[in-house]
């Protein structure tokens, strides 16, 4: 067997491997034995087929199998051999290819594209200035949160006339026949003149609308007609209202039991209190925003720092053949500055992890779990988790394969962003929160 190596470009070569059949006569030998051992052919005992019968039905397959098997190890051995750190994987090189017949040639030539990850180099120092984003909170924004938080656990209760957000119980007449207690939002009403007949509205009132116009969704209109979806088409639209009772939202009364329930019991005491947590997660909110700000500025910063060329066309037919015809060429073009943005960075971060020894424990990927089960949590309104229900979500995180991943590469770049931070000079810059998010978005 012959391997040659043919240079390309300064990151592309090509691999050349010819293969006589010799030099996989014992894989043939054992992969037919195999095929024989598990043949079961009319008028022959399992296993026991001659093997001129094996090797007829089976010699072609076991060849290709066993050059493949040879081609493969063959690559791999001279990668190892000659210490390459190869980009994607090996790809056959279709156009110089030539056709194989695997029963008639006793020589095989194959041709292969591989690619070299490029060579980094990056020496950062307090010359490099980046800036990062500092948020103040402001009272608005104080208290919007706190408003919001106290709706979390606000009631519905009743009103003496019907607003823009509030929610009317009512009887729907019709020749006679009644809807009675039928529930309407107003905040579903998205025609603002039809709205303008239920706004105001006083227990007692009556007026008449159209369903159709006044509901548009299909859904909504068949759960305030107590029907079915598909008997929509044969109603009269036409109705008269009769209000019932009028519901409004009202926030949660600040008292001890609010305060338990938001943050566990006894941890708040006052208004005071109150605020002082308010203002810790407001922090903690800007500080994630800010983050992420200072994250895609560095990568943008250092992948212009970096300069890091690509074998970009290597790159496209590697992409196409690992995602086996999920997207065409014209959907990876489409893409592909983005693809390639995000793999520079890949690189950057982990030549930054080498380079530096920066090392990513077990603990490390449990407190980012940690992290983001926390704020999973918040998104339902449960702001105050007990730590083993957190270590308990944040486990069974870790055991998901893609998200453990995911864990581990968001881990890796939070660590190398403190790095970064460290070596840098850092420019701190005031910003308001809603210019911040624009510029995030």
């Amino acid at each position: 067997m012959k391997i040659e190596k043919k240079q390309v470009d300064d990151l592309t070569f090509q691999l050349n491997l010819t293969i006589d059949k010799a030099d996989c006569a014992e894989k043939v030998k054992k992969s037919l034995n195999e095929y024989r051992r598990k043949a079961d052919i009319k008028g022959f005992r399992k296993g026991m087929a001659p093997m001129s019968l094996i090797e007829k039905m089976h010699g072609a397959t076991a060849l290709a199998e066993s050059v493949n098997s040879l081609i493969s190890d063959s690559i791999n051995n001279y990668i190892s051999e000659n210490k390459l750190n190869i980009l994607g994987e090996p790809l056959p090189n279709e156009q110089l290819q030539k056709p194989i017949d695997w029963e008639k040639d006793t020589s095989y030539e194959f041709v292969f594209d591989l690619a070299t990850v490029p060579e980094i180099k990056l020496q950062l120092s307090k010359k490099d200035k980046l800036v990062s984003y500092e948020v103040e909170i402001s009272d608005e924004a104080r208290q919007n949160y706190k408003s919001n938080m106290l709706r979390q656990f606000g009631k519905l209760a009743d009103a003496e006339a019907a607003g823009e957000d509030d929610f009317i119980i009512a009887d729907l007449e019709q020749n006679g026949t009644v809807i009675e207690g039928t529930y309407i939002s107003l905040k579903s009403i998205k025609n603002k003149t039809i709205k303008k007949k239920f706004l105001g509205k006083k227990v007692g009132s009556s007026f008449d609308i159209d369903v159709n116009k006044t509901f548009v969704n299909e859904a909504d209109r068949a759960a305030l007609l107590k029907i079915k979806k598909e008997d929509l088409k044969d109603i009269d639209p036409n109705y008269k209202v009769t209000v019932k009772e009028i519901k409004t939202f009202v926030e949660a009364e600040q008292n001890q039991d609010l305060y338990d329930r938001l943050f566990g019991k006894d941890v708040v005491k006052d208004e005071a209190g109150f605020d002082a947590k308010v203002d810790e997660r407001l922090k903690a909110d800007y500080e994630r925003e800010s983050d992420f700000r200072f994250m895609l500025d560095t990568r943008d910063y250092l992948i212009k720092k970096c300069d890091i060329k690509l074998p970009e066309d290597f790159l496209k037919r590697w992409l196409y053949t690992i995602n086996e015809g999920k997207f065409t060429m014209e959907e990876i073009e489409k893409d592909f500055n983005i693809f390639l943005k995000d793999f520079r960075w890949q690189l950057i971060r982990q030549y930054i992890v080498r380079e530096q020894k920066i090392e990513i424990k077990r603990e490390d990927l449990l407190a980012e779990a940690k992290k983001i089960a926390a704020l999973q949590f918040a998104m339902y309104g449960l702001n105050d988790v007990p730590q083993e229900q957190l270590e308990q979500y944040a486990q069974s995180v870790l055991g998901n394969e893609n998200e453990g991943r995911r864990i581990y590469e968001r881990t890796e770049e939070e660590k190398v962003l403190s790095y970064v931070k460290g070596v840098v000079t850092i420019e701190k810059k005031p910003v308001s929160i809603e210019d911040l998010q624009k510029m995030n978005n």
